[in-house]
């Protein structure tokens, strides 16, 4: 029989402020992170709704990408500490990304035949927040940079679980970081039909709800502490499922029995019921494709009491950072006894929650979907 993996410590650096608690008051609230933002309009003169990390950190952390996946590290390596949890000798790191930093890497374009410090150049490089976290703790454990699009938190998270499982390492800090939201970027992604700026968010992103036209952008880092030692844990990663659908680049495959497949084997691999879920917890993005895939997977596999919710509506999506915020986001309502969901602001699916409200008993389930076909599904209980 598999060893239980724990979730036993949380770290959050996001568009609501650094730590994880900004991140709880923040989606508390039921107020959206992102802001009206100059130079994100259609044209340059004009604003846009975005969700940016704010300056801060430590400075010898380097970069605002180093300072803020260091410290949702930090933040989460000492909550496990406060948890019971202390490092086994193989403390393993994976650290997810798509684009992470690219306001450092438009920096360097800009600079043309001029050399960059090299210290700041070499902080570009992925593995350098990697090594300095490593150095920082002394973790001796396998190591990775890792992607899967927007479902790379998920991915990331049951790839610990298998190392756990494995024996590669007696302990796994998971942390996923998405610097990306600079105006070439963004402005793509509302090229594309994805991406919203023109519109608040909670009007624009309404995931599985009337009139919903995509997401807003946003960047965030949020660290876990994976174990299977005992602590007093957030939640346990009772299993999951990783699938393709070999379908599109870009658009999800309309059939969804991919993505429908990977949910119900996810729930084998947790050895759980659709019938224990009592909470989809979707990727949610508000675009009408992830809409449609997502509905059939809540109609197909589960049944009416499963109820749906999303949270990008106000977090905005964070693409490679955004499965890991919702993981932990349902780590934090378990233990803050309410589940903050946005209240619903146009008619939608019978099941999507009606708002903010007490967590009942049974298991939720983790959608991430990423482009170009990432599906992900992950079983967590908070019992």
């Amino acid at each position: 029989m598999r060893s239980k993996t724990d979730i036993c410590g949380i770290g959050a650096v996001t568009a609501y402020g650094w730590g994880r608690e900004s991140l709880w008051e923040g989606l508390a609230s039921g107020v959206p992170s992102p802001q009206f933002t100059e130079g994100f309009g259609e044209t340059p003169e004009l604003p846009g709704w975005v969700g940016h990390i704010a300056e801060g950190g430590r400075r010898e952390d380097g970069n605002l990408h180093g300072r803020a996946l260091l410290a949702a590290a930090r933040e989460a390596i000492e909550d496990a500490g406060t948890r019971g949890w202390s490092p086994g000798r193989r403390v393993g790191v994976i650290s997810g990304g798509v684009r992470e930093d690219l306001r450092t890497w438009d920096r360097l374009t800009g600079l043309g035949e001029e050399l960059m410090y090299r210290r700041e150049f070499i902080g570009m490089m992925p593995s350098t927040p990697i090594c300095a976290l490593m150095s920082e703790f002394g973790f001796h454990g396998p190591s990775m940079a890792t992607s899967a699009m927007c479902a790379t938190g998920s991915a990331a998270v049951l790839t610990a679980k298998m190392w756990l499982e494995a024996g590669m390492a007696d302990d796994v800090v998971v942390v996923t970081t998405d610097l990306s939201a600079t105006r070439a970027m963004v402005r793509n992604f509302v090229h594309c039909g994805v991406a919203i700026t023109d519109t608040p968010p909670l009007d624009a992103c309404r995931p599985f709800q009337e009139g919903t036209r995509g997401f807003t952008f946003s960047e965030a880092a949020v660290a876990v502490v994976l174990t299977q030692r005992k602590t007093d844990a957030y939640a346990t990663v009772r299993g999951g499922a990783m699938a393709h659908e070999a379908h599109n680049a870009m658009a999800l495959d309309p059939d969804a029995t991919t993505a429908i497949a990977a949910v119900a084997d996810a729930l084998e691999n947790a050895d759980a019921a659709p019938e224990d879920v009592r909470y989809l917890n979707a990727h949610g993005t508000g675009t009408k494709l992830c809409h449609r895939s997502e509905s059939r997977i809540l109609d197909t596999v589960f049944p009416r009491g499963t109820e749906i919710y999303s949270i990008k509506p106000l977090t905005g999506h964070s693409q490679s950072g955004s499965a890991l915020t919702e993981i932990a986001t349902t780590c934090l309502a378990a233990q803050r006894d309410l589940i903050p969901a946005p209240k619903p602001v146009a008619d939608g699916h019978p099941r999507l929650m009606d708002g903010p409200s007490r967590p009942e008993s049974g298991l939720t389930v983790k959608t991430s979907i990423g482009m170009g076909g990432y599906v992900t599904a992950v079983v967590l209980d908070t019992a």
